[in-house]
């Protein structure tokens, strides 16, 4: 069998609104960061995210971030992309704490990764229904910068 390849979906400029922290739960520390918007651009999408979304994070006691994320964009002709992405971000301690301080971080420094699932109505992106997705991100101070890359 061939190996997948990686296509470039597009770039998600993630716009944060500052952390909800939860405390400690069953697994680990939680918290909700609230998406209030941002920008899409790319090959097959450009539009804005729509301020209706969150990044449920849990952070467990080895100092991984697992993240979990749901919200939305509109593309420039009107239609709606649902987005789900979950992954993992970690780093060593004092990368952590650097960016938790708002740092700028070279992402080179540190593992955030995920993969998503899109959905849409849109006809002319009906494919997006039936295909995988992973990304590459950056952690900066009010926002994430997230790179999607269709799995072919």
């Amino acid at each position: 069998m061939n190996a997948p390849e990686l296509e470039l979906f597009c770039r998600l400029e993630v716009d944060l609104a500052p952390i909800r922290e939860l405390g400690s739960g069953r697994a680990g520390k939680r918290r909700i960061i609230p998406i209030i918007g941002g920008r899409a651009s790319g090959p097959y999408v450009t539009g804005r995210i729509l301020n209706l979304g969150a990044d449920w994070q849990t952070v467990f006691a080895d100092g991984v971030a697992e993240l979990d994320t749901r919200y939305a964009i509109e593309t420039e002709d009107g239609h709606t992309i649902e987005v789900k992405n979950f992954g993992y971000r970690h780093g060593a301690p004092e990368v952590i704490a650097a960016l938790a301080r708002g740092e700028d971080i070279d992402p080179a420094h540190y593992y955030m990764r995920t993969h998503a699932i899109l959905e849409t109505g849109d006809p002319e992106l009906a494919w997006i229904n039936r295909t995988l997705f992973v990304g590459t991100g950056a952690r900066l101070a009010d926002q994430v910068i997230m790179t999607l890359f269709a799995i072919r």
